[in-house]
């Protein structure tokens, strides 16, 4: 039985859902703490990593969770004060190194992690205007995204979790790249952007620099969006909001969530190339956050403006079709398969 855990960023919990045939179970909700929003998984330890803003007037915080599948619930094993408040959490294949994007302080963190999940003091340091995502290559490489500068900074990281600069690719100006995935091979890499709308690939050589190769429109053109910007009300005016693309594990597609619309993009694959957009399915209000179960089979997507999440079945084409629905909580916009 899968499970899939989604964060409520308003109510400051976690729930867990089974997928039990096609149905989707809430097992249990987690009190996790304030504006969570984002964490990293590794499911086979049992361990999941959050960030919260902190309580009773405290800083940012980073716990370790140990998740009992007989519960569903999540344990708390410890805590740590962070410098910076996380937007993302990401491990490292090997699970020594956590890796961490601060929009709002524009800087990368990296933790050392010992064997028990315990974070020890933060090696080293890199900033950038609005770091929206982080995504390791291997061990000794992440990727960070900056939204605010049109880049993407590969770096590399040391045994000590030190962090440093190897080389920078960028994206088009004004685009606003936000979130970043790797392919199964480590040969491309995917980027959504955030004020044009659009799904960026890159090519991926032996050093690990990234090369973009195209790009396609995600954007609803019955919508009436524009292209957006720094500081901009996207709600406001209206204006396009991309967040979270996902790829098929089984290779038929690339999904990517657009806010102003409430659409989830499915975007087919000519060879190892990107189609064209086969699918706008509309979804749960300002999707911010969505994830594919480990076998392809689901997508599970949250909206920031409902209180609940839709379980969607992935088609032969890769399109989706709705399974179920089932409550969740306030804010929720973040979602991990355990």
């Amino acid at each position: 039985m899968s499970h899939a855990l989604v964060a409520n960023a308003t109510d400051g919990t976690v729930s867990t859902f089974a997928i039990d045939g096609e149905q989707l179970v809430r097992r249990a909700v987690t009190e996790v703490g304030p504006g969570v929003s984002t964490f990293a998984v590794a499911p086979e330890l049992g361990l999941v990593f959050a960030g919260v803003k902190g309580s009773d007037g405290g800083g940012p915080q980073i716990l370790t969770l140990r998740f009992d599948e007989p519960s569903g619930k999540l344990e708390e094993v410890s805590r740590r004060e962070s410098p910076v408040g996380a937007t993302y959490l990401e491990l490292t294949p090997n699970r020594r190194t956590l890796l961490c994007a601060s929009y709002h302080n524009g800087v990368g963190l990296a933790w050392p992690v010992d064997a028990e999940g315990i974070l020890g003091e933060p090696g080293g340091r890199i900033e950038y205007p609005n770091l929206h995502c982080v995504v390791a290559a291997y061990d000794e490489q992440a990727y960070f995204v900056s939204l605010g500068a049109d880049l993407i900074a590969r770096c590399d990281i040391d045994a000590d979790a030190n962090l440093a600069v190897a080389a920078t690719a960028p994206a088009p100006q004004g685009s606003g790249p936000r979130h970043l995935v790797l392919d199964a091979t480590r040969t491309a890499a995917y980027v959504i952007t955030e004020y044009s709308g659009e799904v960026l690939q890159y090519s991926r050589d032996h050093l690990g620099q990234l090369h973009e190769q195209e790009k396609v429109t995600i954007v609803d053109p019955d919508a009436g969006l524009q292209h957006s910007r720094l500081g901009a009300d996207p709600k406001a005016e209206p204006l396009i909001w991309g967040a979270d693309l996902q790829l098929d594990p089984q290779g038929r597609a690339v999904w990517a969530s657009e806010r102003g619309a409430s659409t989830i993009a499915t975007i087919d694959f000519n060879g190892d190339r990107l189609g064209s957009v086969v699918q706008l399915q509309g979804t749960e209000p300002q999707p911010r956050g969505f994830n594919v179960s480990p076998d392809g089979a689901y997508v599970l997507v949250t909206g920031e403006r409902s209180t609940t999440v839709t379980l969607y079945r992935v088609g032969d084409a890769g399109q989706l079709e709705q399974a179920d629905r089932a409550e969740t909580g306030n804010g929720a916009n973040w979602v991990r398969f355990i």
